[in-house]
């Protein structure tokens, strides 16, 4: 039984790209690190692509996660952003498996379900219930962060419950 653990979550996105860094040690979670990551909107897409690949590199470098837990995305209204977030996904899998990572992705409603108990959660709540679960005073801003660390939480909630 793992008794130490560090997962990465990852909301993705082009333009802000959360993550978020919870470590399990003795059947506890505690949020390690949780930001944004922002690209120049005036970059062109190749060079945004590998300032974010840079970034996500440098997260699993830095604390070293068994693994890497990922939104799926199921639907965009917006084409262009459909796209630019499965290009962000790509590479956050890419420097996952790189690195040796497990890299697992879950849809919003298994997030939820997770941290919230149920589906049907808006931002707010999710927000807030991070906050409860990771003991966390202030809230996360942007949101994208507390999405991130979210992700981490319902990989460590999942395990629990095969274990």
């Amino acid at each position: 039984m793992i008794v130490h653990m560090f997962v990465l979550g990852v909301d993705p996105g082009l333009s802000r790209c959360g993550y978020g860094v919870v470590q399990r040690k003795d059947g506890k979670e505690i949020a390690i690190a949780a930001g944004v990551i922002e690209t120049p909107a005036d970059m062109e897409t190749p060079y945004r692509l590998t300032l974010l690949r840079d970034e996500i590199r440098e997260l699993i470098v830095d604390y070293k996660p068994e693994v890497v837990a990922i939104e799926r995305v199921l639907f965009q209204r917006n084409v262009a952003t459909a796209i630019s977030v499965g290009q962000a996904i790509g590479i956050a899998m890419t420097e996952g498996i790189s690195a040796g990572c497990k890299v697992i992705e879950f849809s919003p409603n298994e997030v939820k379900q997770a941290v919230a108990g149920h589906g049907g959660a808006d931002k707010e709540e999710m927000e807030k219930m991070v906050q409860i679960l990771l003991g966390i005073q202030t809230p996360l801003q942007p949101v994208d962060a507390a999405d991130a660390l979210a992700l981490a939480l319902c990989f460590l909630a999942r395990q629990r419950v095969e274990a």
